[in-house]
């Protein structure tokens, strides 16, 4: 007896060790986050081919680990920052308090389910950080070090294999985004409304991935209605199509949207094909209508060019010379027609640049 009343008493103190420990433990301490196991592996680990993100105590577990680094950018929203966790590069975006709702926004676009993608900027966390004097909220993401497209074709040149790569890899991210996948661990199909050479990632093997979704739209097929973020940011004014310019656009269907996005991808596939080189030759970096508005264009300028003046960036005599260039030319006027049902979609584009990918690479076999 003296043995089983000894055993009843030990068994009920282990349970409720037991029952006290993980609900209860402090974030930083979650067994998800052992020092062996690499960001690329908790979110492998923990989103099960879902990709819809890390649970929320992981999440601040990471962020209240973060040493931040040095400032890699700013705009309207706030900083990023360089900064590392347990000695991996990982990027943090810090919004201010007054841009909660773009932040929350955006931490929500990228946990939906099935987003994740190789040409999607990847997400790691969001958290919101007390300093004592105010709060500041992190939006943590992959870190690349070659920055933005438009930091890179700012300094450097491509050459056509590096043009195709770019672009495919652009037109792939934004197929995906685009794109619906109907099923229980479904995807709503998204539109990006911001899309620009600042707010794609340029990775390591020449491919890029887009980021900044605090714009992003969602398409609910259910109730056939599209979820347009409350907050009080629009578009950037050069890359907005017409109809946004001239407040034509039929905010209730979600292709108009996607037309939208269409028009600025054409915008950027000029950017980048401006500085690929040919027989070493190629044009210096230029912003899209860098020879028609000022550095920061109001809308009435924009409207006035686009809209009325019909105006494109214009396409240098010589890309006709080269069929690479001569197939990029044909292709970024077709996502900028001024008639946005004429827009090719971004599935088509997609294609378009894989089959020119395989022929470039076909001639350059056949060369050597």
């Amino acid at each position: 007896m003296l043995i089983m009343n000894f055993w009843a008493g030990s068994t009920k103190r282990h349970n409720i060790r037991y029952l006290r420990t993980p609900r209860i433990i402090a974030a930083d301490q979650q067994p998800i986050l052992t020092a062996a196991v690499s960001l690329r592996d908790m979110i492998e680990m923990t989103t099960s081919g879902s990709g819809s993100g890390l649970p929320l105590l992981v999440q601040r577990s990471i962020a209240r680990q973060i040493q931040l680094g040095v400032p890699i950018g700013k705009g309207r929203f706030g900083e990023v920052w360089q900064g590392r966790w347990r000695g991996e590069q990982v990027a943090v975006k810090i919004f201010s308090s007054r841009e909660e709702r773009s932040w929350f926004r955006e931490a929500e676009i990228y946990q939906t389910v099935m987003l994740r993608h190789d040409n999607i900027l990847g997400f790691i966390a969001a958290d919101n950080k007390d300093n004592g004097t105010w709060t500041q909220l992190w939006l943590i993401t992959d870190y690349h070090e070659n920055g933005s497209l438009f930091d890179f074709l700012n300094r450097s040149t491509v050459d056509t294999n590096g043009m195709i790569r770019i672009a495919l890899s652009i037109a792939t991210g934004l197929a995906h985004l685009h794109m619906e996948i109907v099923g229980t661990q479904g995807k709503p199909a998204i539109a990006h409304r911001d899309l620009k050479s600042k707010n794609i990632l340029v990775k390591s093997n020449g491919t890029c991935a887009i980021g900044d979704l605090g714009l992003a739209v969602r398409y609910d097929t259910s109730m056939d209605t599209v979820d347009i973020p409350l907050n009080h940011r629009v578009g950037t004014k050069r890359y907005m199509a017409p109809e946004v310019l001239e407040e034509t656009i039929n905010m209730n269907h979600f292709d108009s949207f996607k037309r939208g996005d269409i028009y600025a991808l054409g915008l950027i596939l000029w950017e980048v094909t401006r500085r690929c080189y040919v027989d070493n030759i190629h044009e210096e970096y230029q912003l899209p209508y860098y020879d028609s508005v000022p550095s920061d264009p109001t809308i009435d300028e924009m409207r006035k060019v686009v809209c009325l003046e019909m105006k494109r960036p214009p396409i240098p005599q010589r890309w006709n010379a080269y069929p690479c260039l001569q197939t990029m030319s044909k292709l970024m006027q077709e996502c900028w027609y001024h008639t946005a049902s004429a827009r090719l979609t971004a599935l088509r584009i997609k294609k378009t640049l894989a089959t020119l990918g395989a022929m470039q690479s076909h001639n350059i076999n056949i060369n050597i």
